[in-house]
């Protein structure tokens, strides 16, 4: 009777195959949406048993499968190895479609799949964003597939990933959005050891939603029996199924083995010892079958057929027998991807490959490593050089693993995996003191780094340094999130440098080291930039230099503009064009045309960074180019030019998508929402700050977002909604680098909604401490609604007897502020105008005249909100100074306008308050807000909504009693009364505790009470 180490049968795993169909049919229904999945379970259990068939019905169901499996070699992933392999593939299954997909982005998309093209030749030096854009591409890429044809994209063994692997499947998990694809993963779960990199990153993925996860359990003893009569097609001895079943604990594989073990009748030998478990059929096999195995055990996760048969030494005839012995035992299976063989099961690999002698394994290295020098065509083009830095590394030969672990992190780099780069350039460095001076002397720079140039010396001749390799170790580092490491490595480096100086070798640590303290959030990075100017200061032009200066420019730009910020930047340009460093320079000019527009000289800047993006359009830098549709709409927003601003926005987002630069993308995202804002597009500002969200390629842009997703709320009267987004805004822009164009939008959001709630002291003690840090030259286009903000909580809290002593001492710091800010241009001289008026508000002083100026200097400049909020406070202007019928009638106009615009935008809080201005005036709006004559009293309390709660709280707030008061008058606690407080004002449509009051009394809503104020007076 044959006997089978697999079962014919696929036992259990019902609930599990069908969560697999309902994602393949989610998929595949209509439109499609695309389907995430994590597989884990213990090694052996069978999770590839159950992917072959699922596989196998999504093939019957139209679906294309495309494999692809992480690559062990050693300790080592190689870099997108599975994706390679996928994408492989999904080529020869779908040639044509893929070749569209990929049209115009061939070069990047090489860096995955080599038979694309050629890898872009133009490489981006410090191209940060070579990764995201990588994954970008690889994302739409993956999306136009599936357009068409169902894909289910399948990736086994992500505990040998690499970290590029991950990083790049977290991303695809995070942003495919349309398709009709399924991604699937497995990994093995008890492998997962408490430091295992794969442990942080399952993590990340459970916050996510859209995954599911599916942990294959153990079988039970009836589905163990049904495996083995599988396996030997008959029902076997229930005392048989018994003891297999306590033996292997239900594991799919250890059934097999034991299974098979038993059959063959040397059951009996085995111990309980897992590695003998796993290595008795082995030790079975015939000599040369036991060599050919460990051969293939110390080979890879995957050994070429080519490769292994000039490494075995043996006849061709033998090796094909001692194959054909070790996959006829079900210990070798051909590899599915490729002519060559691998383990059945990856656990007989390991035992294999743990029991070889340690002079044994090492020789084994040897002889793949020196087979592969003489014939590079034995492996595959893509794995050549990491493999062969594996095998002289295991092997033991520094001299010989030296260059060729160099040789794999210069191809990691060009692949932007830059996590495969770092710890290959560790490894280098480990290497380098076992090196003689005459091998480390044949190294080059140029072949291996492109972290800086080498200072003083001639790339291409100089010898390779070991500071060379810690300068692309810190880049890698930094690039790939390693910043701790990174770190570490630019410190042990200026240590280093203090025994040996090098001045500009030192300033660029420094620079990186600014970077990094930034990023690890230990400070704003200043002290170290400016240990690297005062290093080359003095020196030759250098390109260090010219990159020092261009990044203590882009500093200033964001945390102190002025002229300091604007001599650095000129001098980076004058250094970058004598270095001919293009990419510096470029960037160096954008800093600087923001810089000029920020002093005043609007279109001279404005010409620099137009005339800098058609330029690096021409030479192809990409991230200058996706800095200027950042940078270019957000100096046009903050002049007032909201609709040319939006027009570059728009351009930007394909721009930056085309490029692969999600975080750029986030960015434009961020900048479209404000803009969208101004002009009164609420709804479509609010799309635009959820899409720089939901990117979130890194924090910065995410706080962009949710300062605008606040400043929507706050202006909607959604207070609650304003300050979640708030909170969120201050957690992604951080405390260690507080930048104005951060910390001052949301202090002004925070100014309102303290007011808005009836904290006014806490709104002040916000407008105090922005005041005081100061409101640098060039940071007016936030300077100007902050002081607006404060200007307003101030008037709406006019009459509060508990506010009212230190408004003086507030009004007069607004009007300190304001004179120390430009005005050079429309919407800043609106705002000054504006910000006049309602500081005269604030002192109780009804000014129509400053109110109708206001209304003039903002009728031109397309922001309808700013200019209905105008119109409302010149139509209380006018009724409060004993308007005549021609300045009611103004009033009526103006009431109406507002109203209509408020409405429109959803700003809830103004149409209110035009609606009860009118109201109280006896103004008529419309016939929907007609006031009749009621015919029998009506409690006003009642027509405002108020509860009877609400009532007690404000009889008590236009008494002018604080929420402490309040609660200790109503047995309730002061957060209760807070929130009673906030209600009554929304309901009244009032912005602060001094205008409910006057409500209330207008409306003669507590008469008792005022009569018995005014008895008592």
């Amino acid at each position: 009777m044959e006997t089978k180490s697999v079962s014919p049968v696929f036992v259990g795993r019902t609930t599990e195959l069908d969560t697999l169909n309902d994602a393949l049919a989610r998929a595949a229904d209509g439109a499609g949406e695309p389907q995430a999945l994590l597989i884990g379970g213990e090694a052996g259990v069978g999770k590839t048993r159950l992917l072959e068939e699922f596989a196998a019905a999504a093939r019957r169901r139209g679906a294309v499968v495309a494999l692809g499996g992480c690559v062990e070699i050693g300790a080592d992933g190689l870099p997108f190895a599975p994706f390679s392999t996928a994408l492989r593939q999904l080529r020869r299954e779908l040639p044509g479609q893929l070749a569209a997909a990929a049209a115009g982005q061939e070069e990047e998309l090489a860096r995955l799949l080599p038979e694309l093209g050629t890898a872009a030749a133009r490489e981006a030096r410090r191209d940060e964003q070579g990764t995201a854009r990588l994954f970008e591409l690889t994302a739409r890429l993956l999306e136009r597939v599936a357009a068409e044809h169902t894909v289910v994209l399948v990736l086994e063994d992500l505990h040998w990933a690499d970290a590029s692997t991950r990083h790049l499947l977290a991303y695809l998990f995070r942003t495919l959005r349309t398709g009709r694809l399924v991604v699937l993963a497995t990994y093995r779960s008890d492998d997962i050891h408490r430091r295992h990199p794969l442990r942080p990153f399952l993590a990340e993925l459970d916050r996510l939603r859209t995954i599911r996860r599916i942990e294959l359990d153990r079988f039970t003893r009836d589905e163990v029996g049904r495996q083995i009569a599988g396996i030997l097609a008959r029902e076997p001895e229930p005392d048989r199924v018994d003891e297999i079943f306590e033996r292997s604990d239900g594991n799919a594989f250890f059934v097999e083995e034991l299974a098979v073990a038993a059959h063959e009748g040397c059951c009996t030998g085995l111990t309980d010892s897992l590695r003998d478990l796993l290595l008795v059929r082995v030790e079975g096999l015939p000599e040369s079958a036991q060599q050919v195995a460990r051969l293939v055990a110390e080979g890879g996760s995957t050994v070429e057929y080519r490769l292994l048969a000039a490494v075995a030494r043996l006849t061709e005839d033998d090796l094909i027998e001692a194959l054909r012995a070790g996959v006829n035992a079900s210990i070798l299976n051909p590899a599915p991807d490729r002519d060559g063989y691998r383990f059945r099961h990856s656990l007989v690999r390991e035992a294999v490959s743990d029991d070889l002698l340690p002079g044994e394994r090492s020789r084994l290295n040897r002889r793949y490593a020196e087979a592969l020098e003489a014939d590079p065509t034995l492996v595959p083009a893509e794995e050549r050089v990491t493999r062969l830095a594996s095998y002289w590394y295991h092997a033991h030969d520094a001299a010989k693993a030296l260059p060729a672990v160099l040789d794999a992190s210069a191809e990691a780099r060009r692949r932007h995996a830059y996590s495969e780069q770092l710890r290959l350039l560790e490894r280098a460095m480990e290497l380098w003191d076992s090196v003689q001076d005459s091998v480390r002397a044949t190294l080059r720079p140029a072949d291996y780094t492109e972290a800086y140039p080498p200072c003083g010396c001639d790339p291409e001749t100089a010898p390779l340094r070991y500071l060379d390799l810690m300068a692309e170790a810190a880049v890698a580092g930094r690039l790939c999130g390693e910043r701790e490491r990174a770190m570490k490595i630019t410190k042990r480096a200026l240590r280093l440098l203090d025994e040996d100086p090098d001045p500009l070798r030192a300033a660029w640590f420094w620079e990186q080291r600014s970077r990094l303290t930034q990023a690890l959030a230990r400070g704003d990075g200043w002290a170290e930039l400016g240990i690297a100017q005062d290093l080359v200061r003095g020196l030759p032009p250098s390109e260090v230099h010219a990159e020092v200066l261009a990044s203590a420019a882009s500093w200033s730009m964001l945390h102190r503009p002025g002229p300091e910020a604007m001599a650095a930047a000129e001098r980076a340009v004058e250094y970058a064009r004598m270095v001919g460093a293009h990419d510096i320079e470029l960037n160096a000019r954008l800093t600087l045309g923001g810089l000029l527009v920020d002093a005043g000289d609007i279109e001279t800047g404005l010409a620099e960074m137009h005339e800098v993006r058609d330029r690096a359009v021409e030479l192809g830098v990409d991230t200058v180019v996706s800095r200027s549709y950042v940078n270019l709409p957000s100096v046009l927003e903050g002049v007032g030019r909201s609709q040319e601003a939006v027009g570059l926005l728009r351009e930007g987002i394909e721009v930056t998508r085309k490029l692969g630069l999600p975080d750029a993308e986030g960015w434009v995202w961020g900048n479209l929402a404000e803009s969208l804002h101004s002009l009164g597009h609420w709804d479509e500002a609010a799309e635009a700050a959820a899409n720089a969200q939901r990117l979130e390629q890194s924090a910065k842009p995410r706080a962009g977002g949710s300062v605008r997703l606040a400043h929507l709320a706050y202006d909607r009267g959604n207070l609650t909604e304003a300050a979640r987004h708030l909170a969120a805004a201050h957690t992604f822009s951080g405390t260690h680098d507080p930048m104005p164009q951060y910390s001052l939008p949301m202090t002004r959001v925070a100014i309102g909604i303290a007011a808005a709630e009836g904290r006014l002291p806490d709104a002040r003690a916000r407008l105090l401490a922005a005041l005081d840090t100061g409101l640098p030259p060039g940071t007016q286009r936030y300077g100007w609604p902050l002081l607006l903000a404060a200007a307003t909580a101030e008037a709406d809290a006019f009459g509060d007897p508990v506010t009212e002593p230190d408004r003086p001492r507030i009004l007069e710091r607004l009007r300190r502020a304001a004179k120390t800010l430009a005005t050079g241009v429309p919407v800043w001289q609106a705002y000054d105008v504006w910000l006049r008026a309602e500081l005269l508000r604030a002192e109780g002083v009804p000014t129509p005249e400053e109110w109708s100026a206001a209304v003039t200097a903002l009728e031109p400049l397309e922001r309808p909100y700013d200019l209905a909020r105008v119109r409302f406070r010149l139509a209380e202007a006018l009724l409060a100074s004993g308007a005549d019928e021609d300045e009611r009638a103004r009033a009526t106009e103006l009431l109406r306008l507002s109203r209509a615009v408020a409405d429109h935008l959803g700003a809830a809080p103004l149409a209110r308050s035009a609606v009860l201005l009118a109201q109280r005036a006896r103004l008529v709006l419309s016939p929907a807000t007609r006031v009749p004559a009621p015919a029998v009293p009506v409690d006003p309390a009642d027509a405002l909504g108020l509860t009877g709660r609400e009532r007690d709280v404000l009889r008590l707030v236009a008494a002018g009693h604080t929420n402490r008061r309040i609660a200790e008058e109503l047995f309730i606690s002061p957060k209760t009364a807070s929130v009673h407080v906030s209600n009554i004002l929304a309901k009244l449509g009032v912005s602060g505790r001094g205008e409910a009051a006057a409500v209330a009394h207008r409306l003669g809503l507590f008469p008792a009470e005022a009569g018995s104020r005014q008895a008592a007076g």
